[in-house]
């Protein structure tokens, strides 16, 4: 029973071996015509330049941060501060491996909409699989490792608190640039010079295009990752209130976790647009599978680990 906790590290890198694999499948496809690469390469370019720039302010306020943590909280200090700025490197890295995939995916995807919906639905969610797992992977394995690690879950909370520092910069400011930007590119084409919303002419709409990666992508893989690790650490530090009733109640979240990790990977195998071309039941089979196989497997992880099956219908 007590080597079942290495079931969670292994399946955060399991999940990031499929967010590779996939990553692989949606960077084979075509690009397209040559004016496609060139409005493409523009929005990669500005996607780049604003999120090195923000990650870069970012890292001198994490420093900072963590040298305070390291400096003022006494004993274990240094174990806090380290999972603070492992927690914040993992956060960041999950939005730049979303926002990096996302921008060479949706001219790949405009692409394959000329050969028809299934194509272009295929490579649309094989690249936000990619984050959707990297975000997973990266916050079970983070946050498992460094409870396996250190042994004590107060340790850990250092690593929540990083994912939460690019959280907050990533999703804020990615969107206070994405509306600005699509505001600005709105009033000055449309308004001032005559031109059609999301012309690739206007300025204002490649920076729009920029936004709409850097704040939904990259700042949404940020906040997921975040909000991950915090709901996890929160299950885990309840469950030290209650560990005399329940020895594996620490380990019950993290168990959790990774069972969902293959149900969803699982998962992604079964969306697929049908004949019907209908979008969202293609998604809902995905979501059906996967809840189905964690019903299943809930349940005998909770037998398993808690004895309780109350808890599993909670």
């Amino acid at each position: 029973m007590e080597n079942i906790i290495y079931l969670a590290p292994l399946a955060g890198i399991i999940s990031l071996i499929f967010s590779a694999y996939f990553a692989k499948q949606v960077l084979k496809e075509g690009t397209g015509t040559s004016e496609m690469q060139e409005i493409s390469a523009a929005i990669q370019e500005g996607a780049m330049a604003y999120l090195n720039r923000q990650y870069k302010t970012i890292a001198v306020v994490a420093i900072v941060l963590a040298a305070l943590i390291y400096a003022l909280l006494g004993d274990n200090s240094g174990k806090v501060a380290t999972g603070f700025i492992v927690g914040a490197i993992s956060s960041a890295a999950a939005g730049y491996i979303g926002m990096n995939v996302s921008v060479r995916a949706n001219v790949r995807t405009a692409n394959a909409a000329s050969r028809g919906l299934q194509d272009a639905m295929y490579i649309a969610f094989r690249g936000g699989a990619v984050t959707g797992l990297a975000v997973v992977g990266l916050a079970l394995l983070g946050t498992s490792g460094f409870y396996i690690l250190f042994g004590d879950v107060d340790q850990v909370i250092g690593f929540g608190f990083g994912a939460s520092l690019i959280s907050l910069f990533a999703r804020v400011g990615g969107g206070i640039f994405t509306k600005a930007a699509d505001v600005g590119a709105d009033l000055v084409g449309k308004v001032e010079a005559g031109i059609p919303e999301d012309d690739p002419r206007n300025a204002g709409v490649i920076a729009d295009n920029v936004g709409d990666n850097v704040g939904d992508c990259a700042g949404m893989g940020a906040d997921l990752f975040e909000t991950y690790v915090v709901t996890v650490l929160a299950a885990m530090l309840l469950g030290t209130q209650i560990i005399e009733n329940y020895p594996n109640a620490i380990l019950y979240p993290l168990i959790l976790g990774a069972v969902a990790i293959f149900a969803s990977i699982i998962s992604i195998f079964f969306v697929k647009v049908g004949s019907d071309n209908k979008i969202m039941k293609a998604l809902y089979k995905g979501v059906g599978v996967s809840a189905a196989l964690c019903l299943i497997a809930f349940y005998f992880v909770t037998d398993m680990l808690m004895g309780n099956i109350d808890l599993y219908y909670a």
